[in-house]
């Protein structure tokens, strides 16, 4: 039986930016049909999105992408893993994971606290 893995939509499958547009989700990114292919083949993928789940559909399938999607939430579901560009994994050391919040950033903004 497979795992499985929970993907965010924005920063993760698409070239999001923070510029958030209700109706509009960015383009794919680079190498994203090659990264769910082969996650595909040992785990269930779940997309998790805020966005609205006809658009989200629609975009999966226009890109030749809902091949690979098991389904679409936008609930947070226990899983094997979450892959999100706004994530910080906690090791058991809580100094340690204070230090990565307070210096975090995604690869595409830099966040001030």
């Amino acid at each position: 039986m497979k795992k499985t893995i929970l993907v965010d939509l924005d920063g993760v499958l698409n070239n999001y930016n923070g510029n958030y547009q209700e109706n509009f989700i960015p383009d794919p990114a680079l190498g994203v049909g090659d990264f769910l292919n082969t996650l595909s083949k040992k785990f269930n993928i779940v997309v998790f999105t805020t966005r609205n789940h006809e658009i989200t559909s629609q975009w999966l399938k226009e890109n030749s992408l809902d091949e690979y999607i098991c389904e679409i939430t936008n609930i947070k579901k226990p899983c094997f893993l979450y892959i999100d560009d706004r994530a910080i994994c906690h090791k058991g050391n809580f100094e340690s994971t204070i230090e990565q919040i307070n210096n975090f950033n995604t690869y595409w903004e830099k966040i001030n606290f």
